[in-house]
């Protein structure tokens, strides 16, 4: 019995070396940037960020396969600087926030792809309809001590959605030919994270 008891207490002390590198983060929203960029009249980039939104983010030292990302967005936080045009992004030509007051990001698969770059695949939700997008994600620091003994990390990311995809295809020819505002979204993610 004593032996038995020794066996699982070694198992026990062999094992917490492996489960302390599993860390778990909160976004940081007074230190992160969710943006994102659209061509208009075929000639510019708008851009824009959306000011509120939250998240954790698990990481997994010895199997980055199983870190994990969750993310939820206040669709009516968006800002592009032009209360008119943030007012018409917000109807129902668009995000429509009264019926969809968040868009969710989660992961289903993380891999490596280089030093400090990751791809994470996940479920993006948004306007009621989810698609799998792809986030590159690159320059994941090491973890750092701030001056109030908090520890914390960063990344950043990208990707590219077409939004008809997700049911939002309002638009207006222009008399030069083109349409007034493009398919495609670009989007850049800058996150500093809290270890939990």
């Amino acid at each position: 019995m004593k032996k038995l008891v020794l066996f699982a207490l070694l198992l026990f002390v062999f094992a917490l070396p492996s489960l302390g590198l599993a860390s778990t983060w909160q976004i940081d929203g007074d230190h992160s940037t969710v943006g994102f960029s659209v061509k208009h009249m075929m000639i510019t980039n708008v851009k824009g960020v959306f000011e509120r939104f939250s998240g954790k983010i698990v990481i997994d030292e010895t199997n980055i396969a199983k870190s994990s990302v969750k993310a939820v967005i206040e669709t009516g936080s968006i800002n592009t600087r032009i209360q008119k045009r943030d007012d018409h992004l917000r109807s129902s030509d668009f995000l429509d926030t009264a019926v969809f007051p968040t868009m969710t990001f989660v992961s289903k698969k993380i891999t490596a792809s280089g030093k400090e770059r990751l791809k994470i695949t996940g479920d993006l939700t948004l306007h009621g309809i989810t698609r799998e997008v792809v986030l590159d994600v690159e320059n994941l620091t090491e973890p750092v001590k701030d001056p109030w003994g908090k520890i914390r990390r960063g990344a950043s990311a990208t990707t590219k959605i077409n939004r008809r995809d997700y049911g939002l295809t309002w638009n207006k020819a222009i008399e030069t030919g083109g349409v007034l505002v493009g398919d495609e979204v670009a989007i850049t993610i800058e996150i500093e994270m809290i270890k939990e």
